[in-house]
């Protein structure tokens, strides 16, 4: 996703329909990037072996890290943390800024034609701009169907992290839009991450000021919640 072209309603009125229970009398700074007193490790990065499997993560801006440095990235950090847990894996940043379901099936096949090393698993994760610029659901639905259908027909397994839509598109939009991510999950036997920024909505100290993109510290906690899901995935991936 990207700044311009979002509508800010969309996301504030999603950000308030999943905020978490706060803590009474606690006042959180907004914050646009993290300082040194943030909870994100400022220890140098794990050394990935160049054999390592790798993951490709292909997206639009929540992935490629929208105004982030580039090891701040949701690839960046979910490649730390998974080196950090014992698994080994280079983490690639296929996310492009903007990207709806239909750009990146546009450029699914040259992403992975150019991949210098086979990657041994794909994470899908589209949607939200097609949500935010309010494009049928049905549109949606087909562009990811044929993204895992070509990621598949590879031989490349597939993880997908989902998006929920903003309730005040409607119910009838919202019933269309939701189901997406745990239907594709269902029929193609792929793992799902149910709704990608469920770790962050809601909680502005790891929001960007645009209220949209996590931080820093945000993309921390969306790997806190998402590592697991990754590394079981990846174990499934590489199995003998």
């Amino acid at each position: 996703m990207r700044s311009f072209r979002l509508l800010p309603l969309l996301a504030l009125t999603l950000a308030a329909c999943h905020a978490p229970p706060r803590e009474e009398g606690r006042d959180t700074p907004d914050a646009t990037m993290v300082g040194p007193a943030d909870t994100v490790s400022s220890a140098p990065r794990p050394v990935v072996p160049a054999d390592a499997p790798v993951v490709l993560a292909f997206g639009d801006s929540l992935y490629a890290g929208y105004r982030l440095n580039p090891d701040d990235s949701y690839p960046a950090q979910l490649q730390d943390a998974l080196a950090r847990a014992g698994v080994r894996a280079r983490v690639v940043n296929g996310g492009v800024s903007g990207d709806t379901t239909a750009a990146a099936l546009q450029r699914l096949a040259f992403t992975l034609d150019n991949q210098p090393k086979k990657p041994v698993l794909v994470m899908v994760g589209l949607g939200g701009n097609d949500m935010l610029r309010g494009l049928p659901p049905t549109q949606t639905r087909a562009n990811l169907e044929a993204i895992v259908s070509a990621i598949e027909a590879r031989h490349i397994p597939v993880l997908l992290t989902g998006m929920l839509a903003a309730p005040n598109l409607g119910a009838d939009y919202t019933g269309a839009f939701n189901p997406i991510w745990p239907d594709l999950a269902k029929a193609h036997h792929v793992p799902l991450v149910p709704f990608f920024l469920s770790a962050v909505i809601g909680r502005k100290e790891l929001m960007l000021d645009d209220h949209i993109h996590p931080n820093r510290a945000g993309v921390a906690a969306i790997v806190q919640a998402t590592e697991p899901d990754v590394a079981a995935a990846l174990k499934t991936a590489t199995r003998p």
